[in-house]
């Protein structure tokens, strides 16, 4: 008998009746914009938030509701480019993480509410490269930092003493050079993209350039949690989130949590199929998600996974004219 796969459940009815709660209590309009801890902001998000604009039309004002752990900053800097363009006034909702990359996009709002689980974090350079290591616990590649790099680095130069060679050759065993060299490109980056995203709703440059750099090179991780305490001092416009609503946003998260839920199926120790939702983008009327939908094999003299039969991506979700879920693609290449 052949094992059915898995199917993540997808909770819009959910989630709908919660989102036009929401705005009924802020007076604007919500967006959702959510990723798992294995998902990532990327290019193809601009397209799904797109669609989100799109459908909701020109607003005078519009509340985002963000949580994720970061990803492409310059994807960061085209999903502000997209709010801005579609919304005159721009309030971030953070119940908790945002994170990286997630960190630019709420600094994109002319205002910023945080719950007593929010932050944000440093900006320097994280990324997950193609050439990234992967972690053989769950056949994903990880995510190299920059201050991670760099102090091992320090600590590699500061027991010179004890050796003579270039640090980088037993480094390069480990990460990729070119993963090093986009590192070392991205770090710059970040200040920049930080800087235009902030004068969205900061005129003065010489702030915008103290904040950006403060958030790249001043913390002692790139984990380093911002809370609602420290942004304030950092001299954002940033204020405490009413209790209902940061409530509310909560609950939604637990809904996304349960969409993203681990759909794997395992069909035999070398082969299994996976069906994670990652990436979430909602407001009133449609949801838009990236789902996994592929298989995966050991191949066991090369001990390394290989992907197989892949029709992962994007899906809408809306109610059709008799008012029933209606599910289709949205292509994106």
């Amino acid at each position: 008998m052949a094992i059915k796969a898995k199917e993540p459940p997808v909770l819009f009815n959910e989630t709908q009746a919660l989102i036009r709660d929401i705005e009924s209590h802020i007076n604007r309009k919500l967006i959702c914009y959510w990723t798992s801890h294995r998902g990532a902001i990327c290019d193809n998000d601009v397209i799904a938030m797109y669609e989100i604009l799109k459908n909701l039309g020109r607003q005078e004002r519009v509340g985002l509701f963000i949580k994720s752990d970061g990803g492409d900053v310059e994807a960061a800097l085209r999903v502000v480019n997209l709010l801005r363009e579609y919304n005159d006034n721009v309030v971030a909702y953070i119940p908790l993480e945002s994170a990286s990359a997630a960190t630019m996009i709420a600094l994109g709002a002319d205002e910023l509410r945080m719950g007593p689980l929010a932050h944000l974090t440093a900006i320097d350079s994280s990324l997950r490269h193609d050439m990234s290591p992967v972690d053989p616990t769950d056949n994903r590649k990880v995510k190299v930092s920059q201050d991670e790099l760099a102090r091992l680095v320090a600590l590699w130069n500061k027991s010179s003493r004890e050796h003579h060679d270039n640090p980088y050759t037993d480094i390069f065993k480990y990460i990729h050079p070119l993963v090093i060299g986009a590192l070392d490109r991205s770090s710059s980056l970040s200040i920049k993209i930080c800087k235009e995203i902030l004068s969205y709703h900061i005129s003065d440059e010489s702030e915008c350039e103290r904040i950006s750099s403060h958030l790249n090179s001043l913390y002692p991780s790139h984990s380093y949690p911002i809370t609602l305490k420290e942004a304030k001092s950092l001299g954002l416009k940033v204020s405490r989130l009413d209790a209902g609503i940061n409530s509310k946003l909560l609950m939604i998260n637990q809904y996304y949590s349960e969409m993203a839920q681990k759909a794997l199926t395992d069909f035999d120790e070398y082969n299994y199929h996976d069906n994670e939702i990652l990436n979430i983008l909602e407001s009133d009327g449609l949801q838009v998600f990236y789902k996994n939908d592929k298989d995966w094999n050991y191949i066991k003299d090369e001990r390394r996974w290989q992907s197989l039969n892949d029709n992962s991506g994007w899906r809408k979700v809306m109610l059709d004219s008799k008012n029933k879920i209606f599910s289709s693609m949205l292509h994106i290449r």
